[in-house]
């Protein structure tokens, strides 16, 4: 734990500027869980806070309480940059280097704010004044609640901030079957409990509200784009744009198929690689031995977690593929 935190909740509500909280560029359910879930607790608290996002997120993510006070950097600017040029304090959550929150960085690297990291990824850069940060903790949402209990006052926690806070338990956790769940995480996530949480409900609303077209898009690609390589060991899935556009995908509609190629029986890493015109996305997953993180960060400009991480390709999606399966040659000794 590196925990540099010096200020307090007095401090906080003393502050004479405003409050925004922060996180990456596409966020996900840790990422928006941890924002809205901080935003909550300081409004118990009587202090006021904004959550400004770099862009769009997914739409499962939209029941979350208080998604509609978010404001969204790429489709209102000026209204953002005056919000972080005043802020006082700027809660930096689940992520560690401004590049990860796009053009929307540079403006906080020029704001005279305080900047607050709260993060559990890998090999954090130094922008931030104060930290909380664990590396490979389950996610940022248990951080939130660690750091609210070491340095505020956990009796300002609530029930919105609860299921938020949950969110993120839940979706950085491959609902409790990483590895980077701990008895720490269960008992956060009974804590919330206590507090008014229903498990139930928010398994509901993250997985159960599937659009038509997700479900078929799901389908297809079950049935048709995984391909298994080094013997059985590695799954490689892609989506084209033209697939995209025909099943009319939205942000979010691919969060978790990756996923699909671990239950795979011998499969030790899965890729899934996405062409989005401007860019060719690729998530990793693997198994305990693996290092996502390690390779993404050598062969396609990303980083992440050992088991979870995310790279990207300017090249073609047929480049990138090809890329991909030459480059896992040089990694045989993790599978």
């Amino acid at each position: 734990m590196l925990d540099t935190i010096s200020h307090n909740l007095q401090d906080l509500k003393n502050h004479s500027g405003k409050i925004v909280i922060t996180t990456h560029y596409k966020p996900d359910g840790d990422a928006m869980g941890s924002s809205l879930g901080l935003y909550h607790y300081l409004k118990e608290a009587g202090i006021d806070s904004q959550v400004v996002t770099p862009t769009d997120y997914a739409e499962f993510l939209h029941w979350l309480p208080g998604n509609d006070t978010v404001i969204v950097y790429e489709e209102e600017k000026q209204r953002s940059q005056k919000l972080l040029e005043e802020a006082s304090y700027i809660f930096c959550l689940d992520f560690n280097a401004l590049g990860r929150i796009n053009e929307m960085g540079e403006k906080v690297a020029e704001s005279a704010a305080k900047k607050i990291m709260i993060d559990h990824h890998q090999a954090p850069q130094d922008f931030d004044d104060e930290r909380f940060v664990e590396i490979g903790a389950s996610s940022t949402c248990e951080l939130i609640y660690k750091y609210i209990q070491q340095h505020l006052d956990s009796s300002f926690m609530t029930k919105d901030m609860g299921e938020c806070i949950y969110t993120g338990l839940i979706t950085d956790t491959g609902s409790f079957r990483y590895g980077s769940t701990t008895s720490s995480t269960i008992r956060t996530a009974a804590d919330l409990m206590d507090i008014g949480v229903v498990p139930a409900t928010i398994y509901n609303s993250l997985f159960d509200q599937n659009r038509l077209e997700r479900i078929q898009l799901l389908g297809y690609y079950l049935a048709n784009k995984i391909e298994l390589v080094e013997d059985g060991k590695v799954a490689v899935s892609h989506l084209t744009v033209e697939e995209l556009k025909r099943y009319n995908v939205i942000t979010g509609d691919t969060e978790g198929f990756v996923n699909y190629g671990l239950g795979i029986k011998g499969v030790e890493l899965s890729v899934l690689i996405i062409d989005r015109e401007y860019l060719v996305k690729m998530s990793f997953r693997s198994t305990d031995v693996f290092p996502c993180n390690e390779f993404s960060a050598e062969f396609f400009d990303g980083g992440g977690h050992k088991n979870a991480a995310g790279g990207a390709s300017h090249d073609t999606l047929g480049n990138t593929i090809s890329k991909f399966k030459k480059s896992i040659k040089t990694y045989t000794k993790y599978l």
